[in-house]
C-alpha cells in the first residue's frame, strides 16, 4: 500500500524513515511526509558519515591545546567593561579619518572595537609586567617587550599573529596592521615570526555574538583575554535610568605563574583603559 501511495505521489522512498514493524514504511510515513513537507518525503541519507582528514595546522592546535588544557592548571576571571566612552571615541575617530581622505576616497584607517581591545591588553601588560610572562620548571619568563597574540580563524584553522611592541603604536598602526595580518592569514601568507612567539593572546567572538566564553591558555603563554559581545543594559545612573552598553572579558590564566590577585589586577587596569579611553593616548 505504502510503495502504490508513494509511486502515485511521485514520492522517492529512497531514505524514507518507516515507524512498521522493522522499520517498514507503512502509509502513515507516506501520508505524514506529505503533510510535513507540502508534498516531499523524510529521506535518510544513505551515507552516514564523511571523513575530512585533519591538515597539519589542525594536527598542531589539537596537540597544543590539549596538552594546555592538561597540564596547565587554568582558572577564570570575569570582568563586565562599559563600552559607552570607548564607543563614542572610536566613531569619532572613524568621521575624523573620513573627514581628511575626502569624499569618495577610502580612509587612512577604520578602527574596530577590537583594535581598542588590542591596544587596552597591551598598555594594561606594560602597567603589570607580572602578566607577561611564561611558566617553565626551573623558572618564570619575563617577557621585556609587549607582544599580543590574536587569535584569527581560518579555513585550515586558528592562527594567533603577533602586534609586536603593541603598547607602543597608536591605534590607527595597529588598525592597519591587525587587518594585514588577518588577510595574510587566512591566505597562509604569515611569515612563522609572524605568529610564533607572544606574551598574551586575545580571543575575540564578539561579532558572533557570544556573550561570554572561556578560552584555552595559549602555550606557553600564561594567559589569554576572550573578548564578548557587547549588549545595552538599563542601569541607575545619575539619579536616573541609562541604557548602557557593556561587554564581558574573560581572563584565562596559568595559575602557576600569575596567581588571582594578580590576574585580577591586570582586568581592573584593562577595564580603566576601556572605560577611559582617553588614558591610551596619554
Amino acid at each position: 500500500l505504502a510503495k502504490r501511495l508513494a509511486a502515485s505521489k511521485g514520492l522517492d522512498l529512497t531514505g524514507v524513515i518507516g515507524t512498521g514493524p522493522g522499520g517498514r514504511i507503512v502509509k502513515a510515513d507516506i501520508e505524514a511526509g506529505v503533510g510535513r513537507s507540502g508534498g516531499g518525503a523524510i529521506r535518510r541519507n544513505p551515507t552516514e558519515f564523511v571523513q575530512v582528514p585533519n591538515n597539519a595546522m589542525r594536527k598542531i592546535i589539537a596537540r597544543r591545546l590539549t596538552e594546555s588544557k592538561q597540564q596547565v592548571p587554568h582558572f577564570y576571571l570575569t570582568v563586565e567593561v562599559e563600552l559607552d566612552a570607548l564607543m563614542a571615541l572610536r566613531a569619532q575617530l572613524n568621521a575624523d579619518a573620513e573627514r581628511k581622505a575626502g569624499k569618495g576616497n577610502p580612509p587612512a584607517y577604520k578602527l574596530s572595537v577590537n583594535d581598542m581591545v588590542i591596544k587596552a591588553v597591551a598598555l594594561a601588560m606594560r602597567d603589570k609586567p607580572n602578566c607577561n610572562v611564561s611558566w617553565y620548571d626551573d623558572a618564570i619568563v619575563q617577557y621585556n617587550n609587549v607582544d599580543v597574540s590574536v587569535a584569527v580563524s581560518t579555513d585550515g584553522g586558528l592562527i594567533t599573529p603577533i602586534v609586536r611592541n603593541a603598547d607602543q603604536k597608536s591605534l590607527s598602526q595597529i588598525s592597519t596592521e591587525m587587518k594585514d595580518l588577518a588577510v595574510r592569514a587566512r591566505a597562509n601568507k604569515l611569515k612563522p615570526e609572524e605568529f610564533q612567539g607572544g606574551g598574551f593572546s586575545v580571543s575575540n567572538l564578539g561579532m558572533y555574538g557570544v556573550s561570554t566564553f572561556q578560552a584555552i591558555i595559549n602555550p606557553p603563554q600564561a594567559c589569554i583575554l576572550a573578548v564578548g559581545a557587547g549588549a545595552p543594559k538599563l542601569v541607575m545612573r545619575d539619579g536616573g535610568v541609562r541604557e548602557i552598553q557593556f561587554m564581558n572579558a574573560t581572563l584565562s590564566v596559568d595559575h602557576r605563574a600569575v596567581d588571582g590577585a594578580l590576574g585580577a589586577e591586570f582586568l581592573q587596569i584593562f577595564k580603566r583603559y576601556m572605560e577611559t579611553p582617553i588614558l591610551m593616548f596619554v
